[in-house]
Parts: structure tokens; sequence; C-alpha cells
């Protein structure tokens, strides 16, 4: 009887800090109490068999061929794996969701960094968080084809309960942080408005946006954008990338007051901080959107100490630091005003700062993965 074992791995909320990891400066995800749950058995050929909502796809792991659709974070998995000598064997896998997909909060690292737990351990080879988080941001990049940078990975990998993660991407392997996250201590809560609205990280303007941050770096002749002072900021000419620069500068700023606010339990300045992230990521990085923007509104009209965008934009997900007696009020005046708009119904919950992807003890019974 082959044996059954499972993995959880939780989505994330970067709580600041946006489009600065592929800069070369700072963020403050944390993880959330939801994820992707993957239970997994070896089989005996050379063949992955995937299930999720209904849906099944299988790849090879021996030959050239090109897996295409959600399928490919697997088998980007597998593929890594092999680039890096090691053949994991074929396995039977059944996924569990509850990340709304597409709405910024990286289910795509979810899945990825999940998977390569299950194939390293049926592989036989331990890996620690650093090289899961540096495997899966691989296959998303090389394989898939998304240019993401290492926020998603290292947030999914080494989030710890009740803490933000603060994240250091000044060298080539971030440096973490754990902050304590104790905002529910003063009857604070951390929604999320899904707007429902969608993008596309691998053929959308995050592939733009990231262009534009590495011609702004090599034209200031730096390395990465994260070290733009503020005299190589009024320098740029360029407007476009001026503006991507200035946001990057700020943004760090930012994080760094966000970071210190949280640590002194400052939540009136840490919301601050949210909302500012917000007005920059939509005047300067031009990555938000009118449903993005219209539920920053809201949430600062229904008396959230801060709102903004969270993750790469163009759609998905706001975050809103708010009196846990409000939400309800907010998630009311968030539906009317998308309703009055002829936009899709928002959702609404509230998230708690949770752990990293983790093995779980599996208390099935027999070999059914089902």
């Amino acid at each position: 009887m082959n044996q059954i074992r499972q993995w959880h791995a939780p989505a994330r909320v970067n709580l600041i800090g946006e489009h600065t990891d592929y800069s070369g400066g700072l963020a403050l995800p944390i993880a959330i109490d939801r994820g992707i749950t993957i239970k997994a058995r070896r089989r005996n050929d050379d063949t992955t068999h995937v299930w999720s909502l209904g849906q099944q796809a299988q790849f090879h792991h021996a030959g050239a061929e090109t897996v295409t659709g959600w399928a490919a974070y697997l088998a980007g998995i597998a593929w890594a794996l092999n680039e890096k000598g090691i053949q994991p064997p074929a396995l039977d896998l059944v996924l569990e969701s509850d990340i709304p997909v597409g709405a910024g909060l990286s289910s795509s690292a979810a899945l990825t960094c999940a998977t390569a737990l299950a194939m390293t351990a049926f592989a036989g080879v331990t890996f620690d968080r650093e090289q899961i988080a540096l495997i899966a941001a691989k296959a998303e990049n090389d394989y898939v084809g998304a240019p993401t940078g290492l926020l998603d990975q290292f947030s999914v990998c080494f989030a710890e309960a009740d803490h933000a993660l603060l994240l250091d991407f000044s060298t080539d392997i971030p440096s973490a942080i754990s902050i304590p996250a104790q905002w529910t201590q003063t009857g604070l809560t951390l929604a999320v408005i899904d707007t429902t609205s969608r993008h596309s990280h691998a053929t959308g303007g995050y592939r733009t946006r990231r262009e534009e941050v590495e011609r702004a770096a090599a034209e200031l002749g730096i390395e990465a954008l994260g070290r733009v002072s503020l005299d190589q900021v009024v320098s740029l000419s360029d407007p476009v990338l001026k503006a991507r620069t200035q946001h990057v500068f700020t943004e760090n700023a930012r994080v760094r007051g966000a970071a210190k606010a949280m640590r002194e339990n400052n939540w009136d300045v840490f919301g601050s901080m949210l909302t500012a992230s917000h007005n920059s990521l939509r005047d300067d990085f031009h990555v938000s959107c009118p449903e993005l923007d219209a539920a920053v509104e809201i949430a600062l009209a229904q008396g959230a100490l801060g709102a903004r965008m969270t993750g790469g934009g163009f759609g998905g997900c706001a975050i809103a630091l708010i009196e846990t007696g409000r939400v309800d009020e907010l998630r009311s005046a968030l539906e009317s005003a998308y309703e009055a708009r002829g936009w899709s119904r928002p959702e609404v919950f509230w998230v708690s700062p949770s752990a990293g992807a983790r093995e779980l003890p599996w208390h099935g019974q027999g070999n059914d993965v089902g």
C-alpha cells in the first residue's frame, strides 16, 4: 500500500512593499489562514496525475513535453528539481484550495511551494525553507514564464503565526525578520476585499513594470533600483521611469515606517502608511484599477485606519485595517457601491497571520487520496 502524506501552503497578503522585491527593496507580508493542501502518494510509473476542483491533468516526468495551464506550476517543480539533478517520482496529487485564484494572494506560490515539499519528500531529499522557496520561484519564472520576484515564495515558506515578515531583497537571498502582528488585541481586523476583477502576471502589465524598473536602474548605473537615492530620482528625465523610481524609493521608506509602527503597536501610523502606499501604486506605478481605487476609498469612508491594493495589481484584492465591529458595514457599503457601478459583487473576508508551508499529519485510511 502506497503511503499517503499531505502538505499545506498558505496564501499571503502583502501588508506593504509592493513591486519592491525585484527592485532589491523591502516588503512586509503575512501568510494568511487560507491556502492549498496537497494530498500525495507515490505512483509506479513516470506520469504524475493531478486532481483539483473537478479538473484533472497529468504530465510525464521524462521527455521534453511542455505542460500548459494550471498544471504547468506542478510540472515546473519536477522540471526545476531535474535541473538540480533530482529525479522526483511520479505522484498522485489531490489539491484542495480556498484561495481566490488571480486575486493577488499568491495562489501560485502556495501551489508551487506545497508541490516542492511533496516532491522532495517522496524523492527522499531534505530541503530547507530557503531552498524550497528558490525551487518554487525557478519553476514559476523559468518554466511557467511568470516574471515574479521572490516575495511570494519567501512569504509562503518563512511565515510564522501571529507575525509579519520584514523581507529585505538587497542581497541575492532575502533576509527575513519576524515582527509581532498584534492589531487584533486593539480591536482591529485586517479585512481583505476581493474585487473579483482579475489579472495575469505572466502576460499583463506586471512584466512591463518589471522591465521599466530594470531600465531605470540601468539608466542610473545602479544594480538594483532599491538602492536609489533621492538625487538620482530627480535626475531622471524620462517621466515614466522617474515615476516608477519614485514609487520604489518612497515605498521602501514606507515599509520601514510601517515596520516601526507595527513594533510599537501604533496602528494609526501603520494605517497611514497603507493608504500612502496605495496612492503611490495608483499615481506613480500605475498598477491600480477603478475597482481597487473604489475599494480603498470606500474602506476609508467607513472608518478604516488605512487601505491599499495588495499584490501585483491590475485587479485582485485590497486590504483595510478597520475596527472589527465595522466589517459588516464595510461589506454592505462595498456591495452597494459596486452594484451601482455595474461591477461584480466583491467578496470581503478577514484574515489572521498564519504559519508557513508545512507537512500535516495524515489521518485518512488506506490509499485513497480523493
